[in-house]
């Protein structure tokens, strides 16, 4: 018998030793967990089941859906939905332009002042959307758009993020098609389109579950710049309809909580693996 195989057997013999820092780590994850899911689980039992039975946990307690029903009636929530939809539409097709030229003029283009005008670009990242809610106020206002779905995605069509992430997929792409399309005659614009868009839509998706998620949960802003329901999205629609002053029975506030967070847990399921192998794909080379 060799030397290896003696060791390999030896290893297997000897007994295994525990893992402290493997279980302590274990048990962090499941408790965060645990931590995370409880208020989710909470919110599902109270949304299926009559009000009686919001603080009675009964294993075979009746299901029912006239939760949601009341909640629906209760509030414009399709007028809301409606609203929040034309606003993560029109906020991320204006992000995927704006921030696919950028990314693209970073990542090929050589010219004065490019590595100043990125790092101007990364320094945005730090600075907090809230700390300059009075400035972009007095710009709405002056522009004369107070209580319009423009003015709510205005201040987030160019996003930082967005072009860093793309200009590191941009440089990750071979110059080498580049080259081969510019020899066929395309110009800039065209290589943009027929070559790193198509090989950056694994970074779109990613991006674009991120922009929506954001603006879909945005609340601060839009209960500034809204006073009426024609353009109230849903987060600040649910707000008001939880502060009713006649009071509202919390299985119906967590049927109608289920009811404007469940596309975007839907949207994640159906994508994740998308969302997780884009961002992998798209780290700092």
């Amino acid at each position: 018998m060799s030397d290896l195989s003696l060791s390999k057997t030896v290893e297997a013999a000897l007994p295994r030793q525990f893992d402290f820092d493997r279980a302590l780590n274990t048990f962090g994850a499941w408790t965060l967990a645990i931590l995370w899911a409880l208020p989710l689980l909470y919110a599902i039992w109270t949304a299926f089941h009559p009000a009686a039975y919001e603080a009675n946990f009964e294993l075979f307690a009746p299901l029912t859906l006239e939760n949601f029903t009341k909640a629906w009636s209760a509030a414009p929530f399709a007028q809301y939905f409606l609203n929040t939809t034309m606003l993560v539409t029109i906020i991320l097709m204006a992000q995927f332009v704006l921030c696919t030229l950028a990314a693209y003029a970073f990542a090929r283009f050589d010219f004065p002042g490019s590595n100043i005008l990125f790092t101007l670009v990364l320094l945005q990242l730090l600075v907090m959307p809230d700390i300059l809610i009075v400035e972009n106020y007095k710009m709405i206002r002056n522009l004369g758009l107070i209580d319009t779905i423009v003015a709510i995605g205005l201040p987030y069509m160019a996003s930082g993020f967005g072009i860093f992430l793309l200009r590191q997929t941009f440089k990750t792409i071979p110059r080498e098609l580049d080259e081969a399309a510019r020899v066929e005659g395309a110009g800039p614009l065209l290589v943009l389109w027929k070559v790193y868009v198509p090989l950056a839509i694994p970074t779109y998706l990613a991006y674009g579950l991120v922009s929506v998620s954001h603006h879909w949960n945005n609340f601060l802003w839009p209960l500034i710049i809204t006073n009426s329901v024609e353009t109230r999205p849903v987060t600040v629609g649910l707000s008001i309809f939880a502060a009713v002053d006649g009071g509202v029975e919390w299985s119906v506030i967590n049927a109608a909580t289920l009811m404007t967070s469940g596309p975007l847990l839907i949207a994640f399921l159906l994508f994740q693996r998308q969302f997780v192998q884009s961002f992998m794909r798209a780290g700092i080379k």
